[in-house]
């Protein structure tokens, strides 16, 4: 990485640029300065047409107008967070940001100024870095080192609003008067500015209504949506072609094929990729992937492609490494299958939200049953929980630009609500063995199986979104034989 190297201080600002305590440039002549104003030529953006979904978040914006009428809302996009020492984490804008303006820059933020008959939207940003006081080849965030912004003026053709100067915005918002809503937990500067302005329970009442409107998606985040799953179809394709090399390295290396996928055809993986071979499948984020993959074992693989818009897939397959089950493996697998169909069958609008995990919890609680495992009836293991043991997590969730999407929405509109078409939600029943748990036979110990779809609610059912990848067992061993060659 190349040492920034920028100046003791900032000729025009009020605060010195940021420097490194040992660079090797302690200050920059007069003449060099000078000479850096000059020379660039202009490279100014014209005719820029709006961001694909401008329309939908203009409606966006115009919903959660209505609901706080009178009120400013305030919605950052947060800033960068260090990773260590000068170097960050790359940057991912506040899904509430994002969802409101379609815009990804760091500092930004979405400011809706009341008005007599709803809101004055502004979009507040960094402008381009600035040539005459030596910021864009000086400032570690400067133009020449972490590349050229958008100007004000393209913003607005971008995003169709109005923008200005974030910068500018703090001592605004500390001037202001009336009534204050801010999103929380993404700038830490606006929230200091308005801390006499607003309180918790106001502040959250805004992030839930956002996460509500997110419930049901629009024909924009749905072909997004599907975008996302489609690539992530073919990095589970690249995968199984590689597995005799992660047999000869480690999960790591189905980790970078997936992810190599993932940037490729998308923004990056919308999460911490699960690629837990053998006993591993048996713990449920298995994100250190560091183990080995061995010819008998199974591979669960848990993995989704963020697309540039910031929508994510979240798909699992539980593969067998050497291409064929084995009886017992086929048989917990086949069990999961049934589960899962009888989950995803239950997806359809007027249908309560826990209707599809209820349904996959009893075709589970009957397996165990039968199998021996737990003591029936099904109805008092189902009563008690019993099949928790094995079955572990929720049958599913809501997705969108977060891969567990409107999380803070009320209970009663999420959980406890009932599918409405538009609706995008995972159906993942599983099965997980411990490999230290003495309750079961020895040979299922360490074995564990998920299958996950992207589920969409239609008028008439649901459409399975993932259906480009098989579920049943057969059909997986096909598939792998066919990549495999």
């Amino acid at each position: 990485m190349t040492e920034h190297q920028p100046a003791p201080e900032n000729p025009e600002g009020d605060e010195p640029i940021k420097q490194r305590k040992n660079g090797l440039y302690p200050a920059v002549s007069d003449e060099l300065a000078e000479n850096m104003k000059s020379g660039w030529a202009d490279t100014e953006l014209h005719d820029l047409r709006p961001i694909a979904q401008a329309a939908e978040t203009a409606r966006r914006r115009a919903e959660l107008s209505a609901r706080f009428p009178g009120e400013r809302l305030v919605i950052p996009a947060g800033n960068l967070k260090t990773r260590s020492n000068d170097t960050e984490y790359a940057f991912r804008a506040s899904t509430e940001y994002v969802y409101l303006t379609g815009d990804q820059t760091q500092d930004g933020v979405l400011v809706l100024e009341p008005t007599a008959d709803g809101h004055e939207a502004t979009v507040y940003l960094l402008p381009r870095s600035d040539r005459e006081n030596g910021e864009f080849w000086l400032d570690g965030q400067g133009e020449l080192w972490v590349g050229r912004r958008h100007s004000l003026g393209e913003a607005e053709q971008l995003l169709g609003l109005p923008a200005k100067d974030v910068r500018e915005l703090a001592d605004a918002l500390r001037e202001a008067t009336g009534p204050v809503r801010n999103v929380r937990g993404h700038d830490a500067g606006i929230e200091a500015a308005l801390t006499d302005k607003v309180t918790a329970e106001r502040d959250e009442q805004l992030r839930v209504f956002i996460s509500e409107q997110r419930l049901v998606k629009d024909a924009f985040e749905i072909a997004e949506l599907q975008k996302a799953v489609d690539s992530t179809v073919r990095g589970f394709e690249d995968v199984v072609k590689v597995l005799d090399k992660a047999e000869a390295t480690s999960e790591r290396y189905i980790e970078g094929t997936f992810f190599l996928r993932a940037r490729v055809e998308g923004n990056d993986i919308g999460y911490g990729s699960i690629c837990a071979a053998g006993p591993h499948a048996t713990t449920l984020h298995w994100v250190r992937n560091d183990g080995p993959v061995r010819s008998g074992d199974l591979l669960l693989l848990d993995a989704g492609v963020e697309t540039h818009t910031l929508y994510t897939a979240d798909v699992t397959r539980t593969l067998p490494i050497s291409g064929t089950y084995t009886d017992l493996q086929r048989k917990i697998y086949d069990a999961v299958y049934e589960a899962q169909e009888a989950g995803i069958a239950a997806v359809k609008p007027g249908a309560k939200y826990r209707d599809f995990h209820d349904a996959a919890q009893r075709v589970l609680a009957e397996k165990l049953v039968e199998w021996g495992l737990v003591e029936g009836p099904v109805e008092r293991v189902l009563e008690l929980g019993l099949q928790r043991r094995w079955t572990l997590h929720g049958t599913g969730h809501m997705l969108g630009l977060d891969v567990h999407d409107c999380a803070v929405a009320r209970t009663e509109t999420y959980v406890d609500g009932v599918l409405e078409p538009g609706m995008v939600l995972t159906v993942e029943p599983g099965l997980y063995f411990q490999a230290d748990d003495t309750t079961v036979p020895e040979e299922y110990r360490g074995i564990g199986v998920r299958i996950e779809d992207d589920i969409l609610v239609t008028e008439d059912g649901n459409r399975n979104l993932s259906a480009g990848l098989p579920r049943t067992s057969a059909d997986v061993e096909a598939w792998m034989a066919g990549l495999k060659g």
